[in-house]
């Protein structure tokens, strides 16, 4: 069943075997959504984290901080039905996906992270541990 496409033709023709063996060979696999893509600017005292995170609501996405480590995940759970006046589906589609991506925020203020969700685009402002200068103190000679 799952090798069935429409309209594609399985000739055993010498010319066309290599055409076959280039598309069955690169065939994607359409079930399997690619990683976002995302950007790191270094904007000084912080970094700024743009991802593409199109189609999806703000509900959907999930930001995660534990032992050092980012996690944003985003998963969508679609579903498009049309029936006639009978109530018979003439049509019903299913996508189902999520986006997984982890980064090491070493060196990263874990309480003050913030993020905004524009347009499709998930800015997170990654702003930079400040050194710990350790303090010093005078002692006075008694």
């Amino acid at each position: 069943m799952f090798g069935m496409v429409p309209f594609d033709q399985h000739d055993v023709d010498l010319f066309n075997s290599f055409d076959s063996f280039a598309r069955d060979f690169f065939h994607h696999n359409n079930t399997e959504m690619p990683a976002f893509r995302t950007d790191i600017r270094d904007n000084g005292d912080s970094y700024l984290l743009e991802a593409e995170l199109p189609g999806f609501d703000k509900s959907d996405i999930t930001l995660d901080v534990k032992d050092n480590v980012l996690t944003i995940k985003a998963s969508r759970n679609e579903s498009k039905d049309e029936k006639d006046e009978k109530g018979n589906y003439l049509r019903r589609e299913r996508r189902y996906g999520s986006f997984t991506r982890s980064f090491d925020v070493t060196g990263i203020d874990e309480n003050n992270i913030s993020a905004a969700y524009v347009n499709g685009v998930l800015k997170l402002t990654l702003p930079k541990e400040q050194p710990v200068v350790p303090a010093t103190r005078r002692i006075e000679i008694a």
